[in-house]
C-alpha cells in the first residue's frame, strides 16, 4: 500500500499498489473465507445453544474486544426476544447464582478475563457454555458446554482455517454469523416473527 503525502508530508490517504486486491476481490475473498467455515457448522451447535438459553434464568456474557462488541449485539438480541440477559463487567450487572447462564466468547479460549469470568461462575455453580475455535483451550476444557467454530483467530497457529484477513477476524465474522442465525431461530420459534414485540423492547431512550 501506498500513501499519498499533502503539502506539508502528511498522510492524507493510502491507495492500493499494483496486484492488491481492490473492494470487489476483498468482499469476494471475505465471504469465501467466512463461507467454508460457517458450512461446517451443525444444527446441532445451534440447538446445543437454544437448549441453554432457554433454561434460564438468567443469561450472562463475558467477551473482550471484538468478541466483546459480538456477544453484547447478541445479548441484546436476547434482551429484544424477551430473555433476562446481562453484560459482565456494567455497573448495573448483579450476582451470579446457581442455575444462571454465563456465556464466554473467545476464539483463542486463553483470553484472560473471561477464563476468570468462568472460573467464577463455575465455583458457584452456574452453568457455563463457552464458544471459542480450540476446544483444548483452557477456556474450552473448563466451560461445562463448548461450541466450536474453526475460524482463524489470533493464535495464527497451522491448525487453523487460512485466511487472508487479519488474525481473529474470521473467527469474529463466523461468530456473528452463527450468533445472528441463532437469532432467527429463536424469533420464529418463540416469537412467530412477531415484530411488534420486539419493537414493545426495543431502546426508546437514544
Amino acid at each position: 500500500m501506498d500513501c499519498l503525502p499533502d503539502d506539508q508530508g502528511n498522510s492524507l490517504a493510502i491507495v492500493a499498489a499494483p496486484g492488491c486486491l481492490q473492494l470487489p476481490e476483498a468482499l469476494a475473498q471475505m465471504h469465501q473465507e467466512v463461507g467454508a467455515v460457517l458450512a461446517q457448522l451443525t444444527p446441532d451447535l445451534a440447538e446445543s445453544l437454544i437448549r441453554e438459553l432457554t433454561r434460564g434464568p438468567r443469561i450472562f456474557g463475558g467477551a473482550v474486544g471484538r468478541s466483546g462488541f459480538i456477544l453484547r449485539g447478541f445479548l441484546m438480541r436476547l434482551m429484544h426476544l424477551g430473555f433476562q440477559v446481562y453484560a459482565v463487567g456494567d455497573t448495573t450487572t448483579p450476582r451470579i447464582r446457581p442455575g444462571d447462564l454465563l456465556l464466554v466468547l473467545s476464539g483463542s479460549g486463553e483470553t484472560v478475563q473471561p477464563r476468570e469470568i468462568q472460573r467464577r461462575a463455575n465455583v458457584v455453580g452456574a452453568r457455563t457454555m463457552a464458544i471459542t475455535a480450540h476446544p483444548e483451550s483452557t477456556i474450552g476444557q473448563e466451560a461445562a458446554v463448548t461450541l466450536v467454530i474453526p475460524g482463524t483467530t489470533k493464535l495464527t497457529l497451522k491448525q487453523e482455517a487460512a485466511s487472508m484477513q487479519c488474525p481473529g477476524s474470521l473467527f469474529e465474522q463466523a461468530a456473528f454469523f452463527f450468533l445472528e442465525a441463532v437469532v432467527l431461530l429463536l424469533y420464529q420459534r418463540h416469537l412467530d416473527h412477531d415484530h411488534h414485540q420486539v419493537l414493545s423492547r426495543h431502546a426508546d431512550l437514544e
